[in-house]
């Protein structure tokens, strides 16, 4: 009968593996433990993200009505967002532990692990210094995603670069301006976001009347045609709050400056400002009120 032998190393008695054998055992039961406890977290944090809320200032006006129907369309890419970011997080999550787990089995085993880790900490501080710019992008794309700044569609000033966000990475931002020109934004580089498309918008029209116009009739035009808009079917879900006439706004060289203002869904202030103003000048010009010739932007609109 042919014999099998086993020549292990002194330090390895069948006690100190099968002691060693435990204490692996443990780690892996440990770190599969640690695991589930972190995937479950990020899935809370995810689900949480994912649905999102109306602002509590407008829940209970008909912006908010109006904006919670608008929910099902935009929070369905809030949660594919929040759930590319969760499958990401957890994957670095398990990386991590799994990379802290085999460290200590070895340990276990007797393999020295000093010389691993010092090597792991120079190559660590060389690909810090080396790569600081591109870990920095990084993690403002992870910041910006679970934050939900902006998304694909959206309408944004970035500061140098402003347009309708094509793509979304966790280190480039894509967006294409008015003119058809595509910026890439480092994330990193971006200080400051300005939405159009979250929630709600503004339509501020500055309109300019000669001096000698009569500001109650201007001001009754300008809610008139507000109003007409706000009660008319094909801007029921355009316009979502009662116009407001603010009145008087400044005097320039040229005239009068009166402002009105409307609350629409996200995107649709430019649609609103237009159609407003096609509708003011016809009034104005069947009521004689006169838009100063000299007046070099009449209708001054602006956005909020």
């Amino acid at each position: 009968m042919l014999g099998l032998d086993v020549n292990l190393p002194q330090s390895w008695t069948w006690e100190s593996l099968t002691t060693s054998g435990t204490r692996i055992v443990a780690i892996i039961v440990l770190a599969l433990l640690l695991r589930w406890v972190a995937r479950r977290a990020i899935g809370r944090i995810v689900k949480k993200t994912g649905e999102g809320q109306v602002p509590g200032a407008i829940a209970n006006t008909r912006a908010g009505a109006i904006l919670s129907d608008m929910r099902p369309g935009a929070g369905e890419r809030r949660k594919q967002r929040a759930q590319a970011m969760g499958d990401l997080l957890g994957s670095i999550v398990g990386l991590v532990i799994a990379g802290v787990a085999f460290v200590m089995i070895l340990d276990v085993v007797g393999v020295p692990i000093a010389p691993l880790l010092t090597s792991a900490g120079i190559v660590g501080i060389a690909l810090g210094f080396g790569a600081q710019t591109l870990v920095k992008d990084y993690l403002a794309g992870v910041s910006m995603i679970l934050e939900d700044q902006y998304g694909v569609g959206d309408s944004v000033d970035l500061g140098e670069a402003s347009g309708i966000v094509e793509a979304v990475g966790l280190r480039i931002t894509r967006l294409r301006d008015v003119n058809g020109t595509v910026w890439y934004v480092r994330n990193g580089e971006i200080l400051r976001v300005g939405n159009q498309s979250q929630n709600w918008a503004r339509t501020v029209l500055d309109v300019t009347v000669a001096y000698d116009s009569d500001l109650d009739v201007v001001q009754a035009i300008l809610a008139e045609e507000a109003e007409a808009m706000y009660h008319e079917e094909r801007f029921a879900g355009v316009i979502i709050e009662e116009p407001e006439v603010w009145g008087v706004e400044r005097f320039d060289k040229d005239g009068v400056v009166v402002r009105v203002v409307l609350k629409t869904a996200p995107l649709q202030q430019w649609l609103v400002a237009r159609t407003l103003r096609q509708r003011v000048k016809r009034r104005f010009d069947q009521s004689g009120i006169r838009i100063p010739s000299t007046a070099a932007v009449p209708f001054e609109r602006t956005t909020e």
